[in-house]
């Protein structure tokens, strides 16, 4: 199978985007909160604020829809990572929080309307079996990447600003982007895709599951890593060095995960998924110890690329038609939470930093009730 996917023309265009976006999002994640926190001096409540900007193009995906019926959707992906690099690259040159917004907006159109076409072309360019395992080298090979970011990030922080950091990151994932717009990655036997909106009764566990995945998420980016920077003050270097090592991680045991899809099924991978988040959740909220929080941060990261299995899921129970629309569907009802969350969980935080954290974990049981419901019959 590995021969077959790196000869796919589309598959190499998709790992060329995945790592350049990924690559963005994980340096802006790794340089923002010292940057907020050093450069801006911004608090909790206007992290929750800027983070919940942040998911505002996740909660207007749906509009991919309407753009496919003017640009084809490879070439939206494409313009979406341009998008990216252009918004990290803004980063450095407007150190303010009405800055923050106003970049954090731009790089997030980009990342989110690459994430809905991204799925929405794995699923329908690989068969049944081969698209966990084309999710999975996405993670591992983004992991890479990532690493490659943390690492340059580790050693250069010494030597030049954090606003030039994001000068030079972001300059390099536009170029990767204006570089995509001139491949030619389609092949006309791909069945057409529906346009316009579609929203069907029988797809509601799909839109369930992606609505308490996107809630349950948002608590871990948002105030994972804010709490490590704040409360037990972890420098650039140390939260690079944080995600170096999750990566690596992620790097093997991604395709892992994969294989666990095919021979398990969903419904047991993501119970799993949820089972040990709900304690990883506690453990933030509890174990007060800078190593020990750091380690479950890891497990998170790791639990987190089960939720392949959601959108996998729908690939074997979903009309093959509706894959495009039902993509960006699923990422607007998995960011409608996200845009709420930030502000409401920042607001809490002030109050208790505990209390997001415990919420977090009473979403990981309530998703456990609803995976339950799983029942796959494979479409002929």
């Amino acid at each position: 199978m590995d021969k077959e996917l790196r000869k796919n023309i589309m598959f190499q265009y998709l790992m060329l985007l995945v790592i350049a976006a990924t690559a963005g999002l994980q340096g802006w994640r790794t340089l923002f909160n010292n940057f907020a926190v050093e450069e801006v001096g911004i608090n909790g409540f206007q992290v929750g604020v800027i983070q919940s900007v942040r998911e505002i193009p996740g909660f207007l995906a749906l509009l991919v829809v309407y753009l496919l019926l003017v640009i084809k959707e490879h070439r939206l992906s494409a313009l979406a990572v341009l998008f990216v690099g252009l918004g990290v690259a803004l980063t450095g040159f407007f150190p303010s929080f009405a800055g923050l917004i106003a970049t954090t907006l731009i790089m997030s159109i980009g990342f989110h309307y690459f994430e809905t076409t991204n799925k929405s072309l794995t699923l329908q360019y690989f068969s049944l079996e081969q698209a966990p395992m084309v999710f999975a080298k996405q993670k591992s090979w983004a992991a890479a990447a990532n690493i490659g970011i943390g690492a340059f990030i580790f050693g250069i922080a010494h030597f030049i600003s954090l606003q030039a950091n994001f000068i030079l990151i972001g300059a390099v994932i536009f170029g990767l982007g204006v570089w995509a717009l001139f491949w030619k990655p389609t092949d006309k036997a791909i069945i057409p895709q529906n346009k316009g909106m579609v929203i069907r009764k029988r797809y509601w566990l799909f839109y369930v599951l992606n609505f308490l995945s996107g809630a349950r998420r948002q608590i871990f980016v948002v105030f994972a890593v804010f709490m490590l920077v704040q409360k037990y003050e972890y420098t650039v270097q140390e939260v690079a060095a944080l995600f170096i090592v999750n990566n690596i991680i992620t790097y093997f045991i991604s395709p892992y995960i994969a294989k666990g899809i095919n021979r398990y099924g969903e419904r047991l991978m993501l119970s799993l998924e949820y089972i040990f988040l709900f304690f990883v959740f506690l453990g933030y909220a509890y174990i007060e110890n800078a190593l020990i929080v750091a380690g479950l941060y890891i497990l998170d990261h790791i639990f987190f690329g089960f939720s392949m299995g959601i959108n996998t899921y729908f690939q074997k129970t979903g009309d093959t038609k509706d894959i495009a629309p039902s993509m960006a569907v699923g990422f607007t009802i998995n960011h409608i939470s996200a845009v709420v969350i930030p502000v409401c969980g920042g607001l809490l935080w002030m109050i208790n930093w505990r209390i997001p954290f415990v919420a977090g974990a009473v979403l990981c049981l309530v998703s456990l009730v609803f995976v339950q419901k799983i029942q796959i019959q494979t479409k002929k």
